[in-house]
């Protein structure tokens, strides 16, 4: 089955410097039915001002995934760590027993385009983390693993059971996804038009795949997706 979560559906929040749309649940959005899928709480496709961002803020007993699609993210946290986060990195931050950090557009002329990932990890009170990483080679053209429990294959380790791949097409570029048994997938077309398993999706779009086998995707046009392979 193939559940397709639209773009226009998802939740909404617009401050004078940042535009938010909310897969799920998140903050003062709230929707019973849209509360997260599996182990996947939050996919917040953030679109910042130049100059802005999040203050000091703490999180605790979270896996953090954070892929910039335009612009660059300015980073700090309590851990120490002083970075940015440009096109082509993914960035995983564990939250654990307690962490702080901020996040701005490290521009003042230019807006910043990122999706905020949230997982639950598979046990509480994980020492706080944190790991940036290059995208793999592979990416243009196919699905190439970017998180995972193992970080095996160059992937920031996440501790969860999950496997995250991301991929970006050209038109015509078909590409496929085999899931084991008993395992679920999240699409997420973070810009283009592609089809997923004959189903036509446009940017913002989310599809969640449970009891199938195969994930096919084929790209109109250009196209940039995660794919998140969860128990």
């Amino acid at each position: 089955m193939i559940d397709i979560r639209r773009a226009d559906a998802r939740g909404h929040t617009r401050l004078a410097w940042l535009d938010s749309r909310h897969t799920f649940s998140f903050a003062d959005y709230y929707d019973p039915s849209h509360m997260g899928f599996r182990a996947l709480r939050v996919i917040n496709d953030d679109r910042i001002a130049p100059g802005a961002g999040f203050g000091t803020h703490p999180h605790r007993d979270m896996e953090i995934l954070t892929y910039v699609l335009d612009g660059a993210l300015q980073h700090r946290d309590s851990l120490g760590t002083g970075s940015q986060i440009w096109p082509g990195e993914v960035q995983r931050m564990t939250a654990g027993t307690g962490i702080r950090h901020s996040e701005f557009n490290a521009s003042a002329e230019h807006p910043l385009h990122l999706l905020q990932i949230w997982f639950l990890p598979a046990a509480d009170g994980l020492e706080p983390g944190y790991e940036q990483r290059a995208l793999p080679a592979g990416v243009s053209g196919g699905l190439a693993l970017i998180a995972s429990p193992d970080g095996r294959d160059g992937s920031v380790t996440v501790h969860q059971d999950v496997a995250v791949y991301a991929a970006q097409l050209s038109r015509g570029d078909r590409v496929e996804h085999t899931l084991a048994r008993d395992r679920h997938a999240w699409l997420h077309l973070a810009r283009g038009s592609a089809s997923a398993n004959g189903q036509r999706l446009q940017a913002g779009d989310g599809a969640a795949l449970s009891g199938e086998t195969q994930l096919e995707l084929a790209a109109d046009g250009p196209a940039e997706m995660l794919v998140f392979d969860l128990a």
